[in-house]
This record gives C-alpha cells, sequence and structure tokens, in this order.
C-alpha cells in the first residue's frame, strides 16, 4: 500500500468518526427536545384542561337553558291560543245574549214608532185637519210588499 492511500484511508476514518459523532449529536439534542416537548404538552394539558372543563359546563348550561326556553315559549303560545279561543266564544256569548236581543229589540221599538207614527197620521188635529203623515212613514209605505 502506498503513503497516499494509507492518507486517504485515514481521512475516510477520520470523515466517518465526524459523520458518527454529528449524528449521535442529533439524536441526542433530537431527544433532549423531545423531552422539552413533551413537559410542555403536560404542562399546557394540565392548564387547559380546566378551561376546556368551564366550556363544557357553559355548553351544557346553554343547552339546559335553551330548551327551558323553548319550553316558555310553548307555553306561552298555547296559553294565547286558549285566551284568543276564551275570548272567541265570549263574544260569540255576548253576541247572542246581548246584541241579538238588541237587534230585535230596536225592530220592536222601530215597529212600535212606525206604527204610531202611522196611527198619528191618520187621526185629525186639534184644528180639524188631519196632519200630513210624518216623512218616514210615507216613504216606508211606498217600499213595502205585500
Amino acid at each position: 500500500m502506498s503513503t497516499w492511500s494509507v492518507v486517504f484511508l485515514g481521512v475516510i476514518a477520520f470523515s466517518t468518526l465526524v459523520m458518527a459523532l454529528i449524528q449521535v449529536g442529533a439524536i441526542v439534542y433530537s431527544a433532549m427536545l423531545a423531552r422539552r416537548i413533551e413537559a410542555l404538552l403536560t404542562r399546557l394539558e394540565k392548564d387547559v384542561q380546566p378551561m376546556l372543563e368551564r366550556v363544557t359546563e357553559i355548553s351544557t348550561e346553554a343547552a339546559r337553558m335553551s330548551a327551558l326556553a323553548t319550553q316558555q315559549v310553548e307555553r306561552v303560545d298555547q296559553l294565547f291560543a286558549e285566551v284568543q279561543d276564551r275570548t272567541e266564544h265570549v263574544m260569540t256569548v255576548v253576541q247572542q245574549a246581548i246584541i241579538t236581543p238588541a237587534r230585535e229589540g230596536a225592530a220592536l221599538f222601530g215597529a212600535l214608532r212606525s206604527t204610531f207614527a202611522a196611527l198619528r197620521g191618520l187621526r185629525p188635529s186639534a184644528n180639524g185637519r188631519q196632519q200630513r203623515p210624518p216623512r218616514g212613514v210615507e216613504e216606508d209605505d211606498a217600499l213595502f210588499i205585500g
């Protein structure tokens, strides 16, 4: 073997040794970095866990409140429907008990008034002349079909 080949072989061996040391250093550094990241994640997990529990509590409470609000809205809707039904019933009763008899009474009084007006129109007045029938009587007679 020549001297140059021994020198090159030594350079190759030295280069391989340097590469091996760099690789071992990179592996050691990676392991240390992995431990630090793991410790950081553990700490972050411990810090975030109470917040996540609180968010879960808030979410559960919001869902419960939403369900209660929905129930209350349904109750109010039922109440208004019941009030509307009762109001319609009261209006029907009022119409049957008051308005219909009032109309019939008004018609009766109108008939009596027309009858008295007609009777007054046929009777002679105090001065001996027959009075002219009231205005409405002549018009009503013209419209009568019978």
